[in-house]
């Protein structure tokens, strides 16, 4: 290749990234709009959370300093591992769950593709905080095997999801929360 067709190849990566670079910095309002829709779709999945189920609502303590760093990229990490999480249980066993299948591939199709934006834009260097940033992941992962292990102990029943959906809800309010502070 010539010198005059590197040019445009380097001319179209340069406009590649600023683009790129541009909308990674308008993420958070972005996502904020997609963590209101799952908010939503999460309400229009089932109906009220059943009576029936209030004696089997366990507290599963999020771990709220995970989203406390002082660092806007330690954030934007944890909050693409809440994702991974949320994703992960949504997409297993759902047989049980009796929610709206529309409703239901809406929401998991909308994590995904948080996911997918949140992966090109964190920039995921190994830097003084790498070991923080490990707590935090394992903190999210407990976390989130709790409900992975109170959904297979109650065989993925209709509370079980109920619960879980209830929480699921928890998490994505104070995701919201926390990049309406950024």
């Amino acid at each position: 290749m010539n010198a005059f067709g590197l040019i445009p190849t380097g001319f179209i990566l340069l406009c590649t990234t600023t683009v790129s670079c541009l909308w990674c910095n308008h993420l958070p309002l972005q996502q904020r709009k997609v963590i209101q829709n799952s908010l939503q779709l999460l309400d229009k999945m089932g109906n009220k959370f059943p009576q029936q189920c209030l004696k089997e609502k366990i507290f599963f303590s999020f771990p709220e300093q995970v989203l406390k760093p002082r660092q806007k990229e330690s954030v934007k990490v944890a909050i693409e591992e809440i994702f991974q999480h949320i994703f992960y249980i949504f997409s297993r066993n759902l047989t049980l769950a009796a929610w709206d299948g529309a409703a239901l591939e809406q929401f998991q199709n909308g994590l995904y593709q948080q996911i997918e934006q949140l992966e090109a834009c964190v920039i995921k260097k190994q830097t003084h905080s790498f070991w923080r940033k490990e707590v935090n992941r394992l903190k999210l992962k407990k976390y989130f095997q709790k409900i992975d292990y109170f959904l297979r102990e109650k065989q993925h029943n209709l509370c079980s999801w109920e619960i879980s959906r209830a929480e699921m809800r928890k998490c994505l309010q104070m995701i919201d929360n926390v990049i309406w502070k950024l």
